[in-house]
């Protein structure tokens, strides 16, 4: 099986499975097999698949029985009033015997009679040789019954997203996924306020992020009560959209997943956002959001993945506690024009397995304490200011081997008698610069910081080749010059 079917696996098969399992798997026993079916459902139901299979397929004699004795794959059926009804059709590649799509696939008005529908979901149906915009009308024919509509990997679906499909009340997820969809996302789709799931990723769609997604306005409260709309999956990724975040977004107490990586949005983050407290995946990546890095970040602790990447946010790292941000996993701030310093407070991400800090403007030491964070896998600090020695154990570096990377920080070097060349890190050079501490220093070696050069260096090197300290080296000279005077004045007086 390929990849890209283990994807759309967990999703539309499951519903199917799910359907089969309340509505195929009953059509063994007695009351079951005896129902019938409605002689006008099973004619919408084979010319709504006739349409998108082709005009050759012979439904009538190839299932007889469709939610019997002869079922389809892909179309599932349940019992209502002691008849059958078709409440599952997805059609695509996913099985080896699955329905597929013709050359010159298209939807019929018939798909529109199933009128106890609940799962359409089509996969790999339209290619781009036969451009199919989705219908703009009829959809409020299934408003009653249709819970999740999913379209994926269809190049030759064109066209807008319809309003009309705001008029599907029932609807749970709306999935919309590498189409080539154009235009405006309806506001329309604000009124579904049963949605759990929403996800346009992959199409060209463009325009801004309509306020009503936040699902804020009176009439939706009132009308649906403290259970009203609580969108769990927000997908936009990979589009063309543009303008700045709505501040209702704020109002998705449930939100779990917010994705609107690679678009061409910008503005600041609204403060709002703070109010998604569920939140656990936030991707912003690859858009061209600025007014730094938001303090409020710090409220949403249920975060485990924050990435950031590829913005000109600016700001700094300290404007954020870290440790109240206890479950990240994932942190990706690189690229955003950060300055300042590395907080020590970001050690405190105990569950942090990837850091990527890399092309920034950060400045001043590394923390060693960012090496003691157990579960960190990967960390990129390169292409940045950051000065001083890396205070990291060999075993530290041993582990992470190339994924961690410091390089391209010119003022940063490593401690070449503390670490061996096995285990050094990658493109950072060696502490030139070696000083033993003298009486209550710990002693050590340290390198030269911002290009100053200590006055007692050589002395100090010195010292170090032959096992002395400088004190000791200063005053044996100085002892030799003495005895050197005093001989030649003596000499003076016998002469």
């Amino acid at each position: 099986m390929s990849p890209l079917c283990s994807k759309i696996l967990p999703f539309s098969l499951l519903l199917l499975f799910i359907g089969c399992f309340h509505g195929c798997s009953g059509q063994g026993g007695d009351a079951s097999a005896s129902a019938p079916m409605e002689e006008k459902e099973k004619r919408a139901l084979y010319a709504a698949i006739e349409g998108f299979v082709g005009k050759g397929w012979n439904g009538s004699g190839l299932y007889p029985d469709p939610c019997g004795w002869s079922p389809i794959q892909g179309v599932s059926c349940d019992l209502f009033n002691g008849l059958w009804y078709p409440t599952v059709m997805s059609i695509g590649p996913v099985l080896d015997n699955s329905l597929h799509c013709s050359s010159d696939a298209n939807f019929t008005p018939h798909l529109f009679d199933l009128k106890r529908l609940k799962t359409l979901s089509f996969y790999s149906c339209f290619p781009a040789t036969n451009p199919t915009p989705i219908p703009a009308t009829s959809w409020d024919k299934l408003a009653g019954s249709l819970e999740t509509l999913e379209f994926r990997t269809n190049p030759g679906l064109t066209g807008p997203i319809p309003a009309n499909l705001g008029r599907l009340s029932s609807l749970q997820s709306l999935v919309l996924v590498e189409n080539n969809l154009t235009g405006a996302i309806p506001a329309e789709l604000g009124a579904l306020v049963n949605l759990r799931r929403l996800v346009l990723s992959g199409n060209g769609l463009s325009g801004q992020i309509p306020a009503s997604l936040g699902n804020n306005n009176d009439h939706l409260r009132l009308t649906a009560g403290d259970d009203r709309h609580q969108l769990l999956i927000l997908d936009l990724s990979n589009n063309s959209l543009t303008g700045s975040l709505p501040s209702s977004l704020g109002g998705l107490k449930g939100l779990l997943k917010m994705d609107l990586s690679n678009n061409l949005l910008q503005g600041s983050l609204p403060p709002e956002l703070a109010g998604l407290s569920s939140l656990t995946l936030l991707d912003l990546r690859n858009n061209s959001f600025a007014g730094g890095l938001p303090s409020f970040l710090q409220s949403m602790s249920s975060l485990q993945d924050l990435l950031l990447s590829n913005n000109p946010l600016g700001g700094e790292l300290g404007q954020v506690g870290w440790e109240k941000l206890i479950d990240l996993v994932t942190l990706d701030l690189s690229n955003l024009g950060l300055a300042g310093a590395i907080p020590e407070s970001m050690a405190a991400l105990t569950r942090l397995r990837f850091l990527a800090l890399d092309h920034n403007r950060l400045s001043g030491n590394v923390p060693a304490k960012l090496a003691e964070i157990p579960s960190i896998g990967a960390m990129y600090l390169n292409g940045n200011n950051l000065t001083g020695m890396l205070r990291f154990s060999p075993a530290f570096y041993g582990k992470m081997g190339r994924r961690f990377a410091s390089w391209d920080n010119p003022g940063l070097c490593y401690n070449n008698v503390a670490v061996d060349a096995a285990n050094a890190p990658p493109g950072v050079t060696v502490c030139k610069d070696v000083e033993v501490a003298g009486d209550g220093g710990g002693g050590g070696v340290r390198d030269k910081v911002d290009g100053k050069r200590k006055p007692e260096v050589s002395s100090s090197l010195m010292a170090t080749s032959f096992g002395m300290s400088a004190s000791k080296v200063n005053g044996f000279w100085f002892l030799v010059l003495v005895q050197g005077m005093v001989a030649t004045s003596l000499l003076f007086i016998f002469l």
